[in-house]
């Protein structure tokens, strides 16, 4: 039996006390969920601002292109305003007396800048204008108002029912543990679902009342149970006394993307209240964060899905022309498939265009290509110059197994001087915190291309690392308008 099916067993086997809140199949996916709010707010406003337009007397005030700037200018102004409040929390989402305050200085705020944009610029009749923001304010409020109350109602519903609580492990099998468990249970209700612990103690030397709760394991077992059963957040609940262990266990752990909590029960170190979290009236000291918030994830699964569709048909022509080139140019399928690792060292399928002959594909690129590699064809080194071979990666997109913006996928067997990449490079699965994608901040600073030395496999890990660090979605955007330039200039493409 694998380690996965036992630790499955042992999750299986606990009391009542560490039951699942909720089936994993009827879980509520917190992003998806902040994501379906932001895109009914992007899609609400601009829609009510653009019909209040046609209700005036006047629809000739403005030409075209200043009302689709003032429709986007006014929905990524309202959108931010929103985000700089926390509406797009999960605990925000289920207060609607607080969501509906928001939502009307965000909306206001962002009406009443655009508009004196506009007076100060001469645009715009005084009597028009008036007439089309307040019309504009009250459809939009309406509209995205209504949806909060349905939306406050469903997480009030699901939070009870278990169905948001995020997936947590314990580390740590003492009293200290055993206090924050209790403690949790009393003040954080439907907020977590406690799996069990983990231990390098055995369950017989474990205090008796902690036994109730299910046993996953020693420290060694921590990493592979998380990534597999997809846990949320890690609380260590290991006396702060005991720093070298801690850090010990840290260490292990700061390449998972989980958020990762200290508990505070108890300590003797008292800091100011803003320097703890707090799951019910249990405070927390932050260690790690997942790189992306829920609000990041919605927002950036957003801009990729709509990005990509739109690069799809854009380029709709290009792609044809390369699968007509390489299906006239030699025998064998138009696109190629190879598996590469993604986001949680999940392995997927990446596409290609086909840049070597059919016989000589390489499906675990374990030979990575070189200059003038007898394999690839003249117009496979044609499409691999200018990475057009890439461009089916757009589909990888729509479906969600990549980001056009991250660390770049490489493939399972990945090697340098003899070495897998994460035997070579300490900390190299922190990369796969976040999903990869088909360009990346390496890419367009020249580490593009073979990674045939040991600098160079480093130099990669060390800008998607201050990616993941450092990530806005104006971070994608900079990125993406260099890529093009990053295409042309680099050389060691082949």
């Amino acid at each position: 039996m694998d380690l996965s099916r036992a630790l499955e067993r042992r999750l299986a086997a606990g009391s009542g006390r560490t039951r699942f809140v909720a089936p994993r199949d009827r879980r509520i996916s917190q992003p998806l969920l902040v994501g379906a709010l932001l895109l009914l707010d992007a899609l609400n406003i601009p829609a009510n601002g653009f019909a209040a337009f046609l209700g005036q007397d006047a629809p000739g005030a403005l030409g075209a292109g200043l009302l689709s700037t003032s429709l986007v200018g006014v929905t990524v102004l309202a959108i931010l305003a929103l985000q700089a409040r926390w509406s797009y929390t999960i605990r925000a989402m289920g207060d609607f007396p607080r969501q509906s305050l928001n939502l009307a200085i965000a909306l206001g705020g962002a009406l009443a800048l655009w508009t004196a944009g506009l007076v100060m610029a001469g645009v715009g009749e005084p009597n028009f204008l008036r007439g089309w923001i307040l019309t504009w304010f009250a459809g939009a409020w309406a509209g995205s108002g209504f949806a909060r109350v349905l939306f406050a109602v469903a997480v009030k519903r699901w939070t009870r029912q278990g169905r948001l609580a995020r997936r947590t492990v314990i580390v740590g099998g003492g009293q200290h543990a055993l206090d924050t468990i209790r403690r949790l249970e009393r003040s954080g209700r439907g907020a977590l679902e406690i799996l069990g612990l983990f231990d390098d103690r055995g369950r017989e030397r474990l205090p008796e009342d902690i036994r109730d709760y299910a046993f996953l394991g020693s420290f060694d077992h921590l990493e592979t149970f998380c990534r597999e059963q997809k846990v949320d957040l890690l609380i260590v609940a290991i006396p702060t006394a005991a720093e070298t262990r801690i850090l010990q266990i840290l260490k292990k752990l700061w390449t998972l993307p989980v958020d990762i909590r200290i508990s505070a029960l108890g300590s003797r170190l008292k800091l100011r209240d803003r320097a703890y979290q707090y799951i019910g009236d249990v405070p927390f000291l932050p260690v790690f964060d997942k790189p992306i918030s829920d609000w990041g994830a919605a927002l950036k699964t957003l801009f990729d899905r709509v990005a990509a569709a739109l690069l799809i048909l854009a380029l709709s022509p290009v792609l044809a022309a390369v699968a007509l080139g390489v299906k006239l140019t030699s025998r064998g399928p138009v696109l190629f498939r190879q598996t590469r690792y993604g986001f949680n060292n999940e392995k997927f399928s990446v596409f290609k265009f086909r840049s070597m002959y059919v016989e000589q594909c390489d499906h675990h690129a374990s030979k990575l290509v070189t200059r003038d590699d007898p394999r690839v064809t003249p117009f496979g080194a044609f499409i691999r110059r200018w990475s057009l071979d890439e461009l089916p990666q757009l589909f990888n997109v729509l479906i969600g197994d990549l980001s056009l913006v991250g660390p770049r996928p490489h493939a399972i067997r990945g090697a340098v001087a003899g070495l897998l990449y994460d035997d070579a490079i300490e900390g190299y699965f922190a990369r796969h915190r976040v999903k990869p994608g088909i360009t990346g901040w390496a890419q367009v600073n020249g580490w593009r291309g073979e990674t045939d030395t040991q600098e160079k496999i480093e130099q990669r890990v060390a800008h998607d690392l201050y990616y993941i660090e450092n990530w806005t979605i104006w971070f994608d955007v900079k990125i993406l308008a260099l890529t093009p330039f990053s295409v042309i200039l680099t050389k060691n493409a082949f």
